[in-house]
């Protein structure tokens, strides 16, 4: 008797043993699987904020107006910018709101 009851408390520790290891492999898988997801993530998002902040600083902006627009561009007052808005087939032009 003594060594039916080993025999069962072994085998179901090792069943236990084999469960634990396949949840776990599992487990470490979908862990390596969302890490290599937010490392390219990663790469992806510092590769748009030094664009955006290369291309968004005052200095770049206005070394491109020199470069490739030259006079063409002049500044406007915010109060002369209007909102054109389509509503059915009918067009509205209203003041640009700011204090929003």
């Amino acid at each position: 008797m003594k060594k039916f009851l080993l025999s069962i408390i072994i085998f179901f520790l090792i069943i236990s043993t084999t469960i634990i290891k396949n949840s776990t492999k599992k487990i470490e898988d979908d862990i390596f699987s969302t890490e290599e997801n937010l490392r390219a993530l990663n790469i992806n998002y510092n590769e748009v904020l030094l664009e955006h902040n290369y291309l968004s600083s005052s200095e770049k902006l206005l070394e491109f107006q020199s470069l490739y627009f030259e006079n063409e561009l002049a500044q406007k007052n915010l109060n002369e910018i209007k909102l054109i808005i389509k509503k059915d087939d009918q067009i509205l032009i209203k003041d640009l709101d700011l204090d929003k």
